[in-house]
């Protein structure tokens, strides 16, 4: 199982949100573990106003293809070039330099601590 980092908040369908500003947006290693290999990630353009739940981008692996949602609303700031470049990063740093997208952030959706994620998605809190 994943662990799930302490200082993070999370959202349901796994992605995690730093305390930053502009804060950062990934996806969880349970996620990261979940969809397999990633292929292809698909993130907004720098710019672009987004809503917290609403679709952002796709994430491709060799087994699906998963649509990323904001866990908050605001403006994209930065993507992390580096990660379409080699969407692999994502599974073997998604805390680190997997990274996709920094917002600043307007307003937050519902978010979940670490030990609520842990909870939900089966993973140790620690």
């Amino acid at each position: 199982m994943s662990s799930v980092p302490d200082n993070l908040q999370y959202t349901a369908e796994h992605e995690w949100l730093d305390s930053g500003d502009p804060a950062t947006v990934g996806i969880t290693a349970t996620a990261a573990d979940a969809l397999g290999d990633i292929v292809y990630v698909e993130l907004p353009a720098v710019g672009d106003e987004i809503v917290a739940g609403a679709v952002i981008g796709e994430i491709e692996s060799t087994k699906s293809v998963s649509e990323l949602f904001s866990p908050v609303s605001g403006t994209v700031t930065e993507i992390n070039g580096a990660v379409v470049d080699d969407p692999a990063l994502v599974n073997s740093d998604p805390y680190g330099d997997g990274w996709l997208i920094k917002v600043t952030v307007t307003a937050r959706g519902p978010l979940l601590s670490p030990a609520e994620y842990a909870a939900t998605a089966g993973a140790d809190g620690h």
